[in-house]
């Protein structure tokens, strides 16, 4: 069986590297390829994360860069069709929801090639998200869909997904994060900045719905630097961040240097780096859907600042708390896990480090 494992963003290493692992136990009967098509690449943080998560030099670059949504998809498509008249796949592995996971789907299925979408059946039912038009898109297609939980197994059987092509496995990104928790916590990074366990905060926000309107992203700033005078809050600045402060002239609420306090700006992170900021946190605010996910299973508390999620499950049975971008949601719920009030949560079903080794059980039956 020969495969072509997809990745094109840094969050999608950390979704196969364990599946990489788990077919490396099988070499006579797995011939696998992975294919890095250059959505995000920064030659340091892609490095780094390579690094960290032990996975093996991408076999092809497609090296497409940054674009607009549609300049991106249509560089993947061209691309990577050529990768699949030339190797020949019996199956494309994809992962997550961005731009590549979908190209990818659509070239394969046209080729008449099969796929997998690995964490299928997520949905926010926000098509304002780029993302959720891809997940969408993309489970249309696919041949085999391995979800994470029972929500989006239900998900895609209201939208009429044959009951024979969904695998409920669990999720492959805590697979990496449970391999790599004891290496985080030697790394001991936060200490190494000066800071003490569970006396800060960690911050991600990067999404058009919060960064791109100087109203709402005052507004989560100003929330952010009234929680930050009672605990310092570590923010590795996305780009995205970073560029729409400066135009919309809010830079001042971000501080940089050797002392750390307010809301405190680093430049990106490694996996390793970040997971220890976050293991040891006494809170973690994001827009981001990986982390809701991370601080479900470190019990960590996590304040989302988004109006929807496609990972329900970190609220119904984690320590995930939705309170969209309003200013006063934030400070009330940041400040009550301050006060000791903090939701306990637990780990979903099969969210045990053993996804990836489900999935390549059910392709070697597969197939």
């Amino acid at each position: 069986m020969k495969i072509i494992n997809i990745v094109g963003a840094r969050p999608n290493f950390m979704k196969m590297a364990p599946i990489i692992e788990a077919m490396n136990k099988y070499p006579e009967q797995i011939e696998h390829l992975l294919v890095h098509t250059g959505q995000h690449y920064d030659e340091k943080m892609s490095k780094s994360f390579f690094d960290d998560l032990g996975m093996p030099k991408p076999d092809i670059n497609l090296e497409v860069g940054s674009g607009s949504h549609a300049e991106q998809t249509a560089k993947i498509m061209v691309e990577f069709e050529k990768v699949c008249l030339q190797e020949k796949p019996d199956l494309v592995i994809v992962v997550g929801d961005v731009n590549s996971t979908m190209a990818c789907t659509i070239t394969a299925k046209k080729l008449g090639i099969k796929v997998a979408h690995v964490e299928a059946g997520l949905r926010s039912r926000d098509m304002s998200m780029p993302e959720e038009i891809n997940r969408l898109c993309t489970d249309v297609l696919c041949d085999y869909l391995f979800t994470t939980d029972h929500f989006a197994d239900e998900n895609l059987a209201a939208e009429g997904v044959s009951k024979e092509k969904i695998f409920f496995v669990g999720n492959v990104m805590i697979d990496t994060l449970l391999k790599h928790k004891q290496m985080a916590a030697k790394s001991a990074f936060g200490e190494k900045l000066g800071l003490q366990p569970g006396r800060y905060a960690t911050l991600t926000m990067h999404r058009p719905g919060n960064v791109d309107n100087k109203d709402v992203f005052e507004g989560i700033l100003e929330a952010l630097h009234e929680i930050s005078q009672e605990v310092p809050i570590v923010f590795p600045i996305h780009p995205r961040t970073r560029k729409m402060a400066d135009q919309f002239g809010l830079s001042h609420y971000f501080k940089s240097g050797d002392e750390i306090k307010g809301i405190w700006i680093t430049e990106p992170l490694g996996y390793l780096e970040f997971l220890n900021l976050n293991m040891n946190a006494k809170l973690v605010l994001t827009d981001s859907g990986g982390l809701q996910e991370e601080t479900t299973v470190l019990g960590v508390p996590c304040v989302t600042m988004r109006p929807n999620t496609e990972r329900p499950i970190t609220c119904e049975v984690g320590s995930n708390i939705m309170v969209g971008n309003d200013k006063n949601k934030i400070l009330q719920e940041a400040f009550k896990i301050l006060s000791g009030e903090a939701p306990k949560g637990r780990s979903p079903e099969k969210w045990d480090g053993k996804s990836a080794e489900r999935i390549v059980d059910v392709l070697l039956n597969l197939f």
